[in-house]
């Protein structure tokens, strides 16, 4: 990275995070502390109103931003695709807003890089897999992360074999909400249960907004999963003709898939053991459970039934 590029990269940073400390920034672009001091002290010289807080690090002046950016065909792509993306998997309000940055971008674009990105888009495409089943759910849920206020819904839970659904009304502190697998996903704190919880927003009804405000915590992070609360290991040996199509759709639990001689072993970490039921019975006589044999006991049964139903 030449000294312009760093240079608009550092106020980059600053214009992104409140502080910025000397090291943090030398870390970030491999160079030494003297050449961000030397840096920093040229963005001044420049205009650019850099405030130094010893001990603390570097700021912007509240209220400084760059003039608009030029984007190369990389990373126009990128934001169309982007847009794209949010405006086939969001609720109307957010598809409306993709729609228009989509044309803000274009329109800010040379002509000749203009027919390139507009090429690239035409050759690039995402499809949503599962749009929201009730993006007037979704807009509530946005708002109130937003606001920071509590909501209370109604949860079908599934219980005991997986078949049977527990139902009860929840109130919770709205955190995040993640598109996982072509699943919405809310992750919250529960008050029912005294702890965090993710909660499948197609298993919510009745969702309304209280007048009660939280405060997230500060250490909260999205992750891909928390398999803190996973104590139950389920394996399971999918034969040769299955163990490559079982590799390419992996399940949401999953964490590992060893080769073998006689097919594929694939663990899993679950809460409970209808976790995988109907994924493990969507690949048939293919697999076989190893354990627990409380599992088993439930494949078995399901097969039972199922053979029963089609005698």
């Amino acid at each position: 990275m030449n000294r312009t590029d760093r240079l608009l990269a550092i106020v980059l940073e600053l214009q992104a995070k409140k502080q910025v400390r000397a090291e943090d920034l030398a870390a970030t672009f491999e160079v030494s502390k003297r050449t961000i001091y030397r840096d920093v002290l040229a963005l001044a010289e420049s205009g650019v109103p850099v405030v130094a807080i010893p001990g603390q690090g570097y700021s912007l002046v509240e209220g400084y931003f760059l003039p608009p950016l030029t984007f190369n065909a990389d990373e126009a792509i990128m934001l169309l695709l982007g847009s794209d993306f949010v405006g086939q998997n969001f609720d109307a309000q957010y598809r409306a807003a993709a729609q228009s940055a989509n044309h803000k971008i274009i329109a800010v674009l040379p002509d000749q890089l203009r027919q390139e990105v507009e090429y690239l888009q035409s050759s690039i495409r995402f499809f949503a897999v599962n749009a929201p089943s009730s993006p007037e759910t979704l807009q509530l849920l946005r708002r109130a992360i937003i606001q920071r206020r509590t909501v209370r819904f109604r949860y079908y839970a599934r219980q005991g074999d997986g078949n049977a659904s527990e139902v009860s009304l929840r109130d919770a502190d709205p955190y995040a909400i993640v598109f996982f697998s072509g699943v919405w996903m809310l992750a919250a704190y529960c008050h029912l249960r005294k702890d965090r919880r993710h909660f499948r927003l197609d298993r919510m009804e009745e969702v309304s907004l209280l007048d009660k405000t939280f405060k997230r915590p500060s250490t909260f992070q999205i992750r891909r999963g928390n398999q803190d609360d996973r104590s139950i290991t389920v394996r399971a040996l999918f034969d040769h003709d299955t163990a490559r199509r079982a590799k390419e759709s992996p399940s949401f639990y999953q964490v590992a898939a060893e080769d073998r001689a006689d097919g594929v072993l694939i663990t899993l970490m679950v809460r409970h053991e209808s976790d995988v039921l109907n994924w493990l019975l969507g690949w048939g006589s293919h697999v076989r459970v190893l354990e627990p044999e409380s599992l088993r006991q439930m494949v078995i049964r399901e097969a039972q039934g199922i053979l029963e139903k089609h005698s």
